[in-house]
């Protein structure tokens, strides 16, 4: 199992800006990106391979209303980005959980490898 402690990302909401009929990733975006994949690096992340469960627990850095689903594109985008696995299509089951509020926020992350057989039923 792979646990990380991660920085609270943007919502999707505001991980994306269009400019002259483009979708691109925002300031917001890159930054929360080059924020984890440094700290990704800093442990030596090598990809994950095959199908894999996510369990992620949300510590948001206030009481404001958020949908806890908003933030998984780009949470999820990052760590592929910094190589915890080679793609986020390996991901075939997920579990969010809203956790107390934290300043500054977070997430902690747990990532564990399926069983084949698992897969198939």
């Amino acid at each position: 199992m792979i646990t990380l402690d991660l920085p609270f990302p943007p919502s999707v909401n505001h991980y994306y800006r269009h400019f002259r009929g483009r979708t691109l990733i925002s300031r917001e975006g890159r930054a929360f990106r080059k924020r984890v994949c440094s700290i990704l690096a800093a442990r030596g992340m090598r990809p994950v391979g095959g199908p894999l469960a996510v369990e992620v627990d949300i510590y948001p850095p206030d009481r404001r209303r958020r949908d806890i689903d908003n933030i998984q594109k780009s949470l999820f985008d990052a760590l592929q980005h910094g190589r915890v696995y080679y793609d986020d299509n390996q991901i075939a089951e997920i579990h969010i959980r809203r956790r107390e509020v934290r300043p500054r926020g977070k997430v902690t992350v747990r990532i564990n490898t399926i069983e084949n057989d698992q897969n198939d039923s």
